[in-house]
């Protein structure tokens, strides 16, 4: 592999294995990126894609180790530096963003403290630190005032964390960053501004950029060349254009067949249902104590509807789907399920109403017990809603094969299951009590593309099964693939509903008229060819 003078990061053959198994995580991967480009790393989870990232700054995981290969960032070989050369290394040479902004910020420390600890630079008056904090929070398009500078984290919005965990990153000017997943969970405008703050601050800074990601739309709107990993290896490499309109490996080629297209047109017209709504909600509105989150929310439900519940970070989304579930009391309105009233909270409502609406939580790495085996954690709750089951094992598999899980996996514990896997376990708690509304919150935010898309194959198939949807996310593409109706929620309110052929292919509002401007437009060649 040539290195030129342009040329930032070279990695040559890294071999990374798990100790003591010395199964190799990652094979013999090579890359190289250079000033002011960025190359995103793609693959499905468990493929190696952050592995190799914190391999970047010398790192590794508890219970791995590099082997093989070498790492070089602007000339220097992470393996000949010592520890302390590599400590100080990282945040001048290299920088690395995660992908959740709360494990990158202290919340017992000031803004002002942070970044500029982050800036590593002992030699620079006090005055002179402040002015560089100043200029890099302007850079990333937050304010720089002291009001704003004396905040502890938890007093911003997750884009505002992520804009300051992107500071942090630049404020030493590195000639590398490493970017892990840092807009999984935004919504789409804020998503469009992080990735539009780190496209222009590495052309600016000249820093060579790794973007790790499953979101093949964001890479292909962000990164200059693509690199796929599979199981570890380096599947596929090549300029971002040229990747996509012709993938050369098979795997490619399946990741981006899975990525949700944005449909504004080609949708079937929804039929009105003949049938009262299965849910109503009448004038619902709802805060946390003093703070006034919903106001005046109409929205219903049909059998065997997905109804999507759109908006950005704040708009009320969580809010109201908690309400309708019982998991969130301080609300009024009317909430009616099949002509019943329901009560503000799941405690008063009766076991009947509880069975019949289910929850699924995005976080399916907290919505499981870690001690508990799968067929407990299905049980558990049928056992409180429906009492004793004569067959248990019956059950468990039935709400496995609903959820397209083997019955096996009635015996593995959560840490056995891969991301998508306990995902799938949440269905089958969930409708193990055969409910008939499915509350699902952000459920396949967090999920590769294609393990997503075999989540949305799975909804499907429930709601051709009768089951009624109420579809929390922040993902417009999806809403197209799998929703009939969508309610667009900005600051609280409603402010379009409607089939979703019609909102897609001609918003009203403005809000939701920026939402899809602000969605990635990915269209591969190969895909629309076939």
């Amino acid at each position: 592999m040539t290195r030129n003078e342009h040329t930032v990061l070279e990695v040559d053959d890294l071999t990374v294995i798990g100790r003591p198994s010395a199964v190799e995580i990652i094979s013999d991967v090579s890359i190289t990126v250079r000033r002011g480009e960025i190359l995103g790393l793609v693959g499905e989870s468990g493929s190696g894609k952050t592995t190799l990232g914190l391999s970047l700054l010398a790192h590794c995981k508890r219970a791995t180790e590099i082997v093989r290969g070498h790492v070089e960032v602007g000339g220097k070989d992470l393996a000949s530096l010592s520890e302390q050369q590599v400590r100080q290394l990282r945040g001048r040479a290299v920088a690395y963003i995660p992908q959740s902004p709360a494990s990158a910020l202290n919340p017992a420390l000031r803004l002002r403290t942070q970044l500029g600890e982050a800036l590593h630079d002992d030699t620079l008056p006090r005055a002179k630190v402040l002015d560089r904090v100043r200029e890099v929070l302007r850079e990333v398009a937050l304010p720089d005032d002291d009001r704003f500078l004396n905040r502890y984290p938890h007093q911003l919005s997750g884009g505002q964390q992520q804009r300051v965990a992107i500071a942090m990153a630049f404020v030493g000017r590195p000639e590398l960053i490493v970017l892990d997943e840092p807009t999984t969970g935004l919504d789409v405008t804020t998503q469009a501004h992080v990735l539009e703050t780190i496209r222009r601050m590495t052309r600016e800074y000249g820093t060579a950029g790794v973007y790790i990601s499953h979101d093949m739309a964001v890479v292909a709107d962000l990164a200059d060349e693509i690199a796929v990993m599979y199981r570890g290896e380096l599947v596929e490499r090549g300029r971002t254009d040229a990747v996509l309109a012709e993938p050369g490996h098979e795997y490619t080629r399946r990741l981006l067949s899975a990525v949700p297209l944005l449909r504004t047109e080609g949708h079937e017209e929804a039929e009105e249902p003949e049938e009262a709504p299965l849910l109503r909600i009448s004038g619902l509105a709802a805060g946390y104590g003093r703070t006034q989150v919903l106001e005046g929310i109409d929205v219903s439900v049909s059998r065997g509807e997905c109804v999507a519940l759109l908006g950005e970070s704040g708009s009320g989304k969580t809010t109201l789907s908690r309400s309708v579930a019982g998991l969130h009391h301080q609300f009024t309105g009317e909430a009616l399920f099949d002509g019943e009233p329901l009560a503000r909270s799941s405690y008063r409502r009766t076991a009947e109403q509880r069975r019949r609406v289910q929850y699924v939580f995005q976080n399916p790495y907290e919505a499981l017990n870690p001690r508990k085996r799968v067929r407990d954690q299905i049980l558990g709750p049928y056992r409180h809603l429906m009492g004793r089951p004569q067959d248990p094992d019956a059950v468990v598999a039935e709400a496995l094969e609903r959820a397209a899980l083997p019955a096996a996996y009635a015996d593995r514990f959560p840490e056995q299951l891969s991301g998508g896997e306990r995902q799938r376990v949440c269905i089958a708690r969930a409708v193990a009590t055969k409910p008939d509304l499915m509350v699902c919150d952000e459920i396949t935010s967090a999920l590769d593309v294609s393990v997503q898309a075999e989540i949305v194959t799975l909804l499907r198939n429930l709601q051709d099964e009768g089951m009624a949807l109420l579809f929390v996310t922040h993902n417009i593409a999806l809403v197209s693939n799998i929703a009939q109706r969508v309610a667009v929620l900005n600051k609280g309110r409603i402010v379009e509903y409607g089939p979703v052929g019609r909102v897609m292919s001609e918003p009203r509002h403005e809000y939701t008229r920026a939402l899809i401007a602000d969605t990635p437009d990915f269209q591969p060649s190969f895909a629309t060819a076939e």
